[in-house]
This record gives C-alpha cells, structure tokens and sequence, in this order.
C-alpha cells in the first residue's frame, strides 16, 4: 500500500532543498506532489524512494 509523506519529510529523505524538489518537479525530474487540500500537498513515499534509488543506480554506473 502507498502511503503519502508531507515536504518536511521528503527534504530530510533526499536532502534536497523545498525549492529544488519543486523546480526538479516541474521540469519532470521528480516525482509531483499530491494535492490534499487547497494548502497541502504530500509525495507518494514509493515514488520518491524509487528517484533515490534511480540516482544511486546512476552514481554505480559512472563508477563501473
């Protein structure tokens, strides 16, 4: 079952900045948030979790 997390999460998850998960959302480049309410949005946890994944899979791949 998937389950959604809020920002203050996905920041301390990835270690990337509310400004950059939004700009790197627009272009395509990570996963877009689901809207809850007019004011409140979260990420789908499996989604984000899979992005981490896809850039440690990058990063061995430039090593090998």
């Amino acid at each position: 079952m998937n389950h959604l997390i809020k920002l203050k999460t996905v920041i301390e998850t990835t270690g990337v900045s509310r400004s950059h998960i939004y700009a790197l959302a627009q272009k395509g480049q990570f996963p877009k948030p689901v809207k809850l309410t007019e004011r409140s949005s979260a990420w789908v946890a499996s989604e984000v979790q899979d992005w981490i994944d896809t850039r440690i899979a990058q990063r061995d791949q430039e090593v090998a």
